[in-house]
């Protein structure tokens, strides 16, 4: 049984990340969502319009409203992270986490648009270290955000991630998984580092396409699988299994 998923996320209007990409994700895992909206955007494929970003109270009244929610659908079996476009909304997330430490929660540190437009500033990007890594069951940062998230060049080979993910994990996560759609070479490799040392690779043929939304549909599968009682490991493979049938029409 997969228990409903809290999803706390931005809207986009194109359909093609956010809010409307976890639904079609978790929905076609044969699971729910219970939607907390952070900031409502205007997009198309190729940019950014407009972003209105939801008061850092109203986001903690959906989230706790959200996690009390139990008495149809059963309680909540997992939390997935997408963007949160400011500090105090960092603050006002991790504030209510807090108190639902039991949930395995999936960050996905949403820094930037595909598009380049900034969704989270510098404030906030520490804010999140400091308060949200250590509530994250895994973390799933591209290169480019953790990159950004350790203050190092965007690295390019695996023992440049390896240490990138140590710098994370440092910070609080169980886990990290450090996904490889922005290096090179015919193979994407994600990899996922815990806590105690282990590394686990996923390997699949690089997709080439532009194809946006992917860091949120591998998030939300992951939080899926997670809703559904898997291991980190186990849901970890079956949302790049995921991702690569999404990916195979455009390849």
């Amino acid at each position: 049984m997969t228990l409903p998923v809290v999803v706390i996320a931005g809207s986009d209007s194109s359909g093609g990340a956010g809010l409307a990409r976890d639904v079609a994700t978790i929905a076609a895992l044969g699971g729910s969502v219970r939607p907390v909206v952070t900031a409502v955007t205007a997009q198309t494929d190729g940019r950014v319009t407009a972003v209105e970003r939801m008061p850092a109270a109203l986001v903690a009244a959906q989230l706790e409203a959200a996690l009390e929610t139990g008495l149809v659908a059963g309680p909540a079996g997992a939390v997935k992270i997408g963007m949160l476009g400011a500090a105090q909304t960092v603050e006002a997330v991790a504030a209510v986490l807090s108190a639902w430490r039991r949930l395995p929660v999936v960050l996905d540190p949403v820094l930037a648009s595909s598009s380049g437009v900034e969704l989270l500033d510098e404030e906030g990007r520490e804010v999140m270290k400091r308060e949200l890594f250590p509530l994250a069951g895994i973390l799933t940062p591209n290169l480019p955000e953790a990159a950004l998230l350790t203050g190092l060049p965007p690295a390019s080979t695996a023992a440049e991630i390896a240490a990138q993910a140590r710098a994370l994990l440092a910070c609080g996560p169980r886990a990290v998984l450090m996904k490889g759609g922005h290096a090179e070479g015919e193979e994407a490799v994600d990899r996922l580092f815990d806590a105690d040392g282990g590394l686990r690779c996923f390997v699949a043929p690089r997709a080439r396409t532009n194809l946006r939304g992917t860091g949120c549909t591998l998030a939300s599968a992951l939080a899926a699988g997670l809703a559904a009682g898997q291991t980190v490991a186990a849901a970890c493979e079956a949302a790049k299994a995921f991702i690569q049938q999404r990916l195979a029409p455009v390849r």
